[in-house]
């Protein structure tokens, strides 16, 4: 029986032993750190995977309760946000916050001024690395009345056509080239129909006016998937009649420059203008 228990006792002390060289040593040791809550929401992309009405019922993604929540959701770190449909059509942008318990979000949408467009709080309901749901309540009157909405964690790339980069800021026209590079002055009446200030807004609607800040048209504008081309749809104010569609060939289209080309006449290509627009701060008028 004594020599049982030397053995336990030696036993006993070996493991203690083991364990406090391994606690120890540094280089063994494996460090999980914990991520916050804005950590976890900027690591991955986000799809809108399914909605529930409050009684747990799934919601069709189209149907007229939710479908304005639905997309591809890219919360990035430096706090500002991009939501595209499923579509990849870009939808809003702007800044994106969470609180350090992680149960509330909060964006705001902006125009391509930084003006504000809306703000929006929503009650998160899961986040991890997996699963985003938060809860919307269509009337602020009614909280028994909600949807929550659920996305999942993607692979899906956020779009680079440039529609993110066309709607975050305004943009003035600063020149004109011809077919063989030489300036146009904008007053010439080859450029002057496409001189101003331009505000491509993240939904999809348009602005511009002239350098004078007067009011010369509006609509929509998209960029092709390539984005090699951007088309304009002017829309009357008054009548919603469809008043030009205009396609061009995008040349440049960065942070700071964007460049198209016009061609005046269809049939004769071998003639046309490189239209110059750089970012700039100028408000939207109203």
């Amino acid at each position: 029986m004594n020599t049982l228990k030397k053995l336990c006792y030696l036993c006993a002390a070996m493991l203690l032993t083991a364990s406090f060289v391994s606690c120890s040593d540094n280089d063994d040791e494996i460090i999980i750190e914990q991520q916050t809550p804005s950590q976890v929401l900027s690591s991955t992309p986000w799809e809108t995977t399914g909605a529930k009405d409050k009684n747990g019922n799934n919601i069709a993604l189209t149907d007229a309760s939710v479908a304005g929540y639905v997309g591809f959701a890219y919360f990035k770190a430096d706090g500002k946000f991009a939501i595209y449909g499923l579509d990849d059509i870009l939808r809003s942008r702007g800044t994106w916050s969470v609180d350090a318990q992680g149960k509330k979000r909060t964006i705001a949408a902006l125009n391509p001024d930084g003006s504000t467009i809306f703000t929006r709080d929503v009650d998160i309901l899961v986040l991890n690395k997996n699963e985003f749901t938060y809860r919307i309540y269509p009337s602020s009157a009614d909280p028994s009345l909600y949807y929550d909405i659920i996305h999942t964690r993607t692979s899906h790339a956020e779009p680079g056509n440039g529609q993110l980069t066309l709607a975050s800021t305004p943009w003035e026209t600063t020149g004109a080239k011809d077919k063989d590079g030489n300036n146009v002055a904008l007053t010439n009446a080859s450029v002057t129909g496409y001189v101003g200030y331009s505000y491509f807004r993240a939904n999809g609607t348009f602005k511009i006016v002239g350098l004078d800040d007067v009011f010369r048209s509006q609509g929509k504008w998209s960029i092709s998937a390539d984005g090699k081309k951007r088309t304009l749809i002017g829309i009357n104010p008054a009548t919603g009649a469809v008043t030009f569609t205009r396609v061009v060939d995008i040349l440049t289209l960065n942070e700071t420059t964007f460049t198209y080309r016009i061609i005046p006449d269809a049939a004769n290509p071998a003639v046309f203008y490189d239209i110059i627009h750089t970012k700039v701060t100028h408000s939207e008028p109203q």
